[in-house]
């Protein structure tokens, strides 16, 4: 028996494996990797042991749950709720996978020659909805009855080229030839590749399916108008705009499929450039995504030729138009999944990962001009490092660095902060920008306590192993600021700015070592201030009066 972990609030769907138990974690080397700050580097295991799934806590910060009640270790079953940290996820017997088989539905009707033909049926295929996921897509419904239609005149060719032949015999030969080059097409263009390598191997195959002379394919965007986005001829040479707008514009708009014996000829299409083109036979059809949306068209014509097409060539170009529709949108899809998740992963350098995830999903939140924000900034310092740094070499120095920031930063993103920038040995930190949050303030102030904890914590390994101790000032305030990208236009830095910004630091500066102080702002945002303690007014670089100073009792 299989099993599977349903994420409930996100995309995380995991098949449990039966030879080794997996562990769930924060660290990206986990077996089950959840970028969530209530989950521990090392939270839990989950194994299958005699064919049920056994959950064991490995001691984590918040807990690990089944059903709602915390456990240390347990057997769980289909349907459980198993919730990490804060983190859902439902516990499910994973079916085996479906078979699916298209049905076949009535042949679309064929009109007579020269009119427009209604496209057959559009791609019976759901938008896909997770990043990671195999993103398959069926073929068209009407994929078997487009192609026999397609087959027919091909068959009365080869019984007229092969007298000799039994009719059994040209029939099935000509019917494989046709049926194998289309199914060989869709497991060409259902590879995941880019959109524009996409529509190269589209044409490169139109030429050993249709007697063409030029292909062509444009697709729509946001606003309904077409653009051409590859057109080619026979001899692989790239051409301009070649297409008549009246024929794509009919097809896109209309979605339907068009052939034409004579297109210079045909009252449908009065535009200039099919006569200055010389097109003569000339088809097009919609290119028709899931849920009937209209992606662009694809277009073939002959320049020389009249009658070249026939109502069966039409049906041919109407289901590998629909392959090729699912392909462009795997590929479209694909392509924004893997742009999201390079930004997600660009804004996890600075944000945590709940609120990078909100800003990838929200790009309107960092807005590229900045604008004005109520942040709280925090900025901690260590005290005599430089002297320090002087007598130890670079590689230790470079490490014990390493672990300090490690340790600060998680603070941070404990409480949902910012890190805006390091800054030589100076962390700064915010919260408010880009998304706020209405107790802003308590989670700045619960940050820092964490970092006078966290560093305690670590300068008592470092003194266990003979390594030179730290300890730190941090300052605290709260007020407007400007938020944006600052920079050039070689390189931007989403950060804050500002006289708020400032005066955090200057308490940052003034703090003594293992200090941290606030100004009275700040202490007047806290919603559950901490114990406090009341300084004299400080006369502070940049200030025209002496602030008002409290520091935190630890």
């Amino acid at each position: 028996m299989k099993y599977t972990l349903i994420g409930l609030e996100g995309n995380q769907n995991v098949d449990l494996r039966t030879t080794a138990p997996m562990v769930v974690g924060r660290a990206l080397t986990s077996d089950i990797p959840i970028a969530d700050p209530t989950i521990s580097r090392r939270h839990a295991e989950v194994s299958i042991v005699d064919g049920k799934v056994l959950i064991r806590d490995l001691g984590s910060s918040n807990g690990t749950f089944r059903n709602g009640q915390q456990i240390t270790e347990a057997s769980c079953h289909h349907g459980d709720a198993v919730t990490f940290g804060k983190v859902p996820f439902r516990l499910e017997v994973l079916a085996p996978a479906a078979v699916a088989h298209p049905t076949p539905v009535g042949p679309p009707p064929m009109p007579d020659h020269g009119m427009a033909t209604p496209m057959g049926g559009s791609p019976t295929a759901q938008q896909p909805k997770m990043a990671g996921a195999t993103i398959v897509k069926s073929l068209p419904a009407d994929f078997r009855d487009l192609l026999a239609a397609s087959l027919r005149s091909k068959e009365q060719e080869a019984i007229a080229a092969s007298p000799n032949a039994s009719a059994k015999d040209r029939d099935t030969s000509s019917t494989q030839e046709r049926l194998t080059t289309l199914l060989d097409v869709s497991t060409e263009l259902t590879k995941s590749i880019t959109v524009d390598a996409l529509l190269e191997k589209i044409v490169e195959k139109s030429w050993g399916i249709f007697p063409v002379d030029r292909v062509a394919i444009l697709l729509g965007d946001e606003s309904g108008d077409l653009h051409p986005k590859i057109a080619k001829d026979r001899k692989g040479n790239t051409l301009g705009t070649m297409v008549p707008q009246s024929i794509a514009r009919a097809v896109y708009g209309g979605r339907q499929a068009i052939v034409s014996e004579d297109a210079g000829e045909d009252a449908r299409f009065a535009g200039q450039s099919i006569v200055l083109q010389q097109v003569r036979s000339a088809m097009c059809a919609p290119l028709v995504g899931s849920e009937g949306r209209a992606l662009g068209v694809i277009y073939v014509d002959c320049l020389f030729t009249r009658h070249r097409f026939t109502e069966d060539d039409l049906g041919f170009l109407i289901a590998f138009g629909g392959i090729a529709a699912v392909a462009i949108e795997n590929s479209q899809f694909s392509e924004r999944i893997r742009k999201e998740a390079l930004t997600r992963s660009n804004f996890e350098r600075f944000f945590t990962p709940g609120l990078a995830a909100r800003i990838a999903n929200n790009p309107d939140a960092v807005k590229l001009g900045g604008d004005k924000r109520t942040v709280s900034v925090l900025f901690s310092d260590i005290r005599g490092f430089t002297a320090m740094s002087e007598t130890m070499n670079p590689s230790d120095m470079a490490k014990l660095l390493s672990e300090y920031f490690t340790e600060m930063v998680e603070c941070v993103f404990r409480h949902g902060g910012t890190l805006d920038k390091f800054i030589g040995d100076a962390v700064m930190a915010q919260w408010g920008a880009p998304l706020a949050e209405v107790d802003d303030p308590d989670r700045a102030m619960r940050s820092a306590i964490d970092m006078m904890a966290e560093l305690e914590q670590l300068n008592q390994r470092w003194k266990a192993e003979g390594r030179p101790t730290l300890s730190i000032g941090i300052g605290l305030n709260c007020g407007d600021a400007f938020a944006g990208n600052i920079g050039s236009e070689r390189r931007l830095e989403y950060t804050v700015i500002g006289d708020t910004v400032n005066t955090a630091s200057r308490l940052c500066g003034a703090a003594a070592p293992g200090e941290i102080l606030l100004s009275e702002q700040f202490k007047a945002a806290l919603k559950e201030p901490p114990k406090l303690k009341s300084h004299p007014p400080m006369e502070l670089k940049g200030k025209s009066q002496p602030l008002p100073v409290y520091s935190v009792v630890l």
